[in-house]
């Protein structure tokens, strides 16, 4: 298997090179949205291995819209004990994925877009997240892979600090 390490320079040097010279295939514009699939379905499931296989071996986490800060970019092995360590402090999660569109393609790197709505419950309360997520995407080994998702948030209803509330319930610091 091949080993996908990009630097978050090299990264967007490389997808602000991309230009829409080569149409996406039906084929890959399918397994473009099963990764995406792959990543929120997963993750509201509780399929580690499954999110896991939508990541190349090195991601970055753009979620700076939402929290502040800068993107973090670390192994997607890193993701996963974070995320599985910190999802199930939630009763539920549901994650919806939808208006995809591949935006840039070039050879087996791929920009595609989405929107999303995002449910968080615990008991009868919960936090809900609606925005759009950039995916950046490469081909490993005639599989696409997400090596940077920017997730930017555009509405939000219910209490936000039932994130903490979740982080408290999994044992995580909030």
């Amino acid at each position: 298997m091949k080993t996908l390490v990009l630097t978050a320079a090299a990264s967007m040097l490389l997808v602000s090179s991309i230009v829409r010279a080569e149409p996406i295939g039906a084929d890959d514009r399918a397994a473009i949205i099963d990764t995406i699939t792959d990543i929120a379905a997963g993750a509201d499931r509780r399929q580690w291995d499954r999110v896991r296989g939508a990541f190349a071996d090195t991601v970055t986490l753009d979620y700076t819209g939402l929290w502040g800060g800068e993107p973090s970019t670390q192994p997607a092995d890193a993701v996963i004990r974070q995320w599985s360590a910190f999802l199930p402090g939630f009763d539920r999660t549901l994650h919806l994925v939808s208006n995809h569109a591949i935006v840039e393609s070039a050879g087996s790197i791929a920009v595609a877009e989405a929107d999303f709505q995002a449910v968080h419950r615990i008991g009868a309360e919960s936090w809900v997240l609606m925005g759009h997520y950039r995916y950046h995407l490469t081909k490993i080994d005639g599989t696409w892979k997400v090596f940077r998702l920017v997730m930017t948030p555009a509405h939000e209803t219910g209490n936000r600090a039932l994130v903490n509330r979740a982080a408290e319930r999994a044992g995580q610091p909030g």
